[in-house]
């Protein structure tokens, strides 16, 4: 094996701590990301991605009026020439583009299969084509005129635009998202005709608020439609701020269908919800009845989106089945705003509303000094070769001669008419017959033209105000070709605590919970008179019946101390043999259930350890949100009662029994609790609750129930040590 001696001082060796090397590099990735991937330039709206795809397009001629061409020759020109990156990713940026569903404003004219609403993708590249829309072309608009800087691409063999001249606020107009390093955006698409009043009125008063602008501007417009129902407030506070958010949802009407029957037909989405997703998780929320307003649905869409939402029963509200639809599902979602985005100079920023009109507005003076400078650069020239043009025309005898006749021309035609070299080349290049032709009128008609229009442009550029007008005007120009009605209807907030939870619409129905031993849970309607009758697969049988209603909330306690919540109304019919109730819940698999109570408002439970360890809990504080449940005891939960009476009793392993009153027990949402029997070994075997009037009652080895008439001799303090207990007392229950 050779060994290398490591290379010299000043080789590719650094020696340098190994945080700061790290802390150096990810810093360069993550400025790489902010600034080059994720967020988008406030002046033209776009990542390097899409504007490298247009700019790829227009040097490829694929205007509106050209044909189309295939998109894998448009991914293949921007991935070698301007973005080295991968096809897929390319082309995934291209088809949003031309997605009228994903842009308020499509900037790719798409033919073939681009995906659609549903989520299906778009085709292969190489089955779909594309060129530019009238709205690219006004994003375009003067990129040749030296109206934006340019830098050299990835291998310095082209350049490239840093930004778009963007004749209007397409960052605002289409919106942006992306997740760099440490930041994210979020941009709402908005109307074009009412971001440039909006524009209009800055240029007219700079002062003006970004409430004054919320007049012309009053809140996100979506290209798929939907009824905004944020509050003028919250949307002012996003705008002015640049962070928060609008809640969205999907635009519905009833159908009547006669005789009091009816049904829901929903015609737009909110903004980037697909509609076959939305369809399985309405259907999911039926068949879980997790929707209890909810009967059916169904897609019939073709072109135009119909979604039927049909009811439980006609005695339901409209209106009370879309608000519950709207707390469960997709129909409704909040769309965040995050107006974070990079600035003239390169910086992330979150700017308002006002910012980034004023920012794309100065972008637009700067696009317009820098087109005009280029056009008077050249109107300069040609007016130059025009004079030089007059002076021939003036003398075309004595000019004819001097190039036929003298051996320097040029030379000759410079010192005789005072021409400069640039003149006498254009006249030298010029062919006799064309000069022949030349009309006076004609030279001095073109030259009239472009000294007006070159002091009409310096006059321009020398004036700020009337750089202003001029972009006010070429505003009005492209709002009169963007100009679209708004699709997103702004409403007022709604108020959703005033509607009845859709819980209360479920029936009341008396119902008994069956639970097997091996943990299969049913509910079979009314009351089970002979638990005897009941079927459970080979080997199970019963563990626990309760009965209950429809509208309770079942308590599932299980042994390592937590507490369960399931809806009754979620429980599998009683026809069969149920459901694993470890589906409904996150039961861990060594845990064991050990008790099931119909949840009762107000009510109180006695929550006892097989330590020998209890308290009292308020049944309202162990209701759980979640499948996990609620860790109510810290411990080896043995018991958990419904508190019915005035005294505990309880028995140890040691056959020992102890008797005290209820209230010397603490009340708790949970814990571990105090000592309810002390034992020198062992723990606590058995528990519960009675009332001092009626005396407590006790199970026999025959499962016969038996009464304790002298139970007042077991009377003592809590966490005593107790005493032996009548002969055959094992257990309460």
């Amino acid at each position: 094996m050779t060994i290398h001696a490591p290379p010299p001082e000043g080789g590719r060796i650094i020696d340098e701590p190994m945080e700061t090397a790290l802390s150096r590099r990810y810093l360069a990735y993550a400025l790489s990301t902010i600034t080059n991937r994720a967020l988008p330039d406030v002046r033209d709206g776009f990542k390097p991605v899409h504007r490298r795809i247009l700019y790829a397009m227009h040097q490829m001629r694929l205007n509106p009026q050209a044909a189309a061409r295939k998109c894998a020759k448009v991914v293949g020109e921007v991935m070698g020439g301007y973005h080295p990156h991968g096809d897929a990713s390319i082309y995934e940026a291209l088809v949003r583009l031309a997605q009228d569903f994903a842009q308020r404003y499509p900037l790719v004219d798409g033919q073939g299969n681009f995906g659609n609403i549903d989520g299906d993708s778009a085709a292969a590249m190489r089955y779909t084509e594309c060129k530019l829309t009238p709205a690219a072309v006004l994003l375009l608009d003067g990129i040749d005129q030296d109206s934006v800087d340019f830098r050299p691409t990835y291998d310095d063999q082209d350049e490239e635009p840093i930004v778009l001249p963007a004749g209007f606020p397409n960052l605002l107009a289409n919106g942006s998202s992306g997740i760099a390093v440490g930041m994210a955006t979020s941009i709402p698409p908005h109307n074009v005709g009412e971001l440039i009043d909006a524009c209009q009125l800055l240029l007219e008063r700079p002062d003006a608020t970004t409430e004054d602008l919320v007049q012309h501007v009053p809140g996100p417009d979506f290209p798929t439609g939907g009824v905004a129902v944020e509050g003028h407030a919250s949307i002012l506070d996003a705008y002015e701020t640049g962070r928060g958010g609008v809640r969205l949802r999907a635009r519905w009407e009833t159908e009547d269908l006669g005789r009091g029957v009816w049904r829901i037909t929903v015609t737009e989405m909110p903004y980037q919800v697909q509609k076959s997703r939305l369809i399985e998780a309405l259907a999911d929320l039926i068949e879980h009845k997790k929707a209890p307003l909810l009967g059916d649905v169904r897609d019939e869409s073709a072109e135009d989106i119909r979604l039927i939402l049909e009811p439980k029963n006609r005695t339901i509200e409209p209106e009370m089945l879309m608000e519950s639809l709207f707390k469960l599902s997709d129909l409704e979602v909040r769309f965040p705003i995050n107006m974070n985005v990079l600035d003239a100079s390169g910086t992330p920023r979150v700017m308002g509303l006002k910012d980034c009109l004023r920012a794309f507005l100065d972008h637009r003076r700067e696009v317009l000094n820098r087109r005009s400078q280029w056009r008077i650069e050249r109107v300069e020239k040609r007016l130059h070769l025009l004079e030089g043009l007059r002076i021939v025309f003036l003398n075309l005898d004595e000019v004819i001669r001097i190039v036929r006749e003298e051996e320097q021309p040029k030379a000759v035609l410079i010192a005789r008419f005072g021409l400069t070299e640039v003149q006498a080349d254009f006249i030298l290049d010029t062919r006799l017959r064309q000069l022949a032709r030349l009309e006076e009128m004609t030279i001095e008609k073109e030259f009239n033209a472009l000294s007006e229009e070159l002091a009409n442009l310096k006059a321009l550029t020398s004036s700020e105000g009337k750089q202003w007008k001029a972009i006010s005007k070429e505003l009005d120009a492209v709002r009169k070709a963007l100009i679209s009605p708004r699709r997103t209807t702004i409403a007022e907030a709604v108020d959703t605590s005033a509607f009845v939870t859709p819980e209360a619409f479920i029936p009341r129905e008396a119902i008994t919970v069956i639970l097997s031993e091996r943990g299969w849970i049913r509910a079979a309607k009314g009351k089970v008179e002979d638990p005897s009758e009941l079927k459970f697969k080979e080997g199970d049988q019963l563990a626990y019946l309760v009965p209950a209603y429809t509208t309770d909330k079942l308590l599932v306690a299980a042994s390592d101390g937590r507490i369960f919540t399931i809806g009754a109304d979620k429980l599998a019919s009683g026809r069969g043999h149920g459901e694993p109730l470890r589906l409904m819940i996150d039961l861990d698999e060594k845990a064991e259930i050990i008790n099931v109570l119909a949840h009762q408002p107000g009510g109180k439970l006695l929550i006892a350890s097989k330590a020998g360890y209890g308290f009292i809990a308020p049944e309202d504080d162990t209701l759980a949100q979640k499948r996990g449940g609620k860790q109510v005891l810290n411990g080896e939960m043995l018991a958990v009662l419904r508190v019915t009476g005035d005294h505990v009793a309880t028995i140890g392993e040691n056959i020992k029994t102890l008797i005290f009153p209820l209230a010397e027990l603490p009340e708790m949402g949970r814990g571990k609790g105090v000592k309810l029997q002390s034992f020198k070994q062992g723990g606590l075997a058995d528990i519960t609750v009675f009332n001092a009037e009626n005396g407590p009652e006790w199970a026999d080895g025959g499962g016969r129930r038996r009464n304790w008439p002298d139970w007042k001799d077991w009377l003592g303090k809590r966490a005593g040590a107790g005493r032996q207990g009548p002969r055959g007392l094992r257990k309460f229950r």
